[in-house]
């Protein structure tokens, strides 16, 4: 999905999709996609280690950076690629990480974007900060 001619990607159509909340042993997930498909993006707490993980479905070299933006935030995080059964782009941060919040608040939207995937615009919902608060 393109940005808008006058790059506000604020403006930009939302990427099609729902938030799950999902639990399994040691951790907790959210996860963006739709409903019987894999997820396009997901935000995992990993209990035991008291990391988030963000990770973009796709494909890319072993690092790669993803550009989180919000309302009042915009980094560019280092992220590594995994292959497997379902490709990703992972970044890990702290749970006491400023850009959680900045996610959890933006006003109705974030994007992600990694080089040589199209960007996601993903609605703000309570499934994200519920697993944001699982790993504090």
């Amino acid at each position: 999905m393109p940005i808008p001619a006058d790059g506000t990607w604020m403006d930009a159509p939302q990427t099609p999709g729902d938030w799950y909340y999902r639990a399994a042993s040691g951790s907790t997930a959210a996860l963006f996609g739709d409903s019987g498909a894999d997820a396009r993006f997901a935000v995992t707490c990993l209990k035991t280690e008291r990391r988030i993980t963000l990770a973009r479905a796709g494909t890319g070299t072993q690092t790669v950076p993803m550009r989180i933006r919000t309302e009042t935030a915009d980094r560019a995080l280092t992220a590594n690629a995994q292959s497997g059964t379902l490709p990703s782009i992972i970044a890990s941060l702290s749970p006491t990480d400023p850009l959680l919040d900045a996610i959890a608040f933006s006003k109705g939207r974030f994007a992600v974007e990694v080089p040589g995937q199209s960007a996601l615009y993903l609605p703000t919902w309570p499934e994200i900060t519920r697993v944001i608060e699982d790993c504090r």
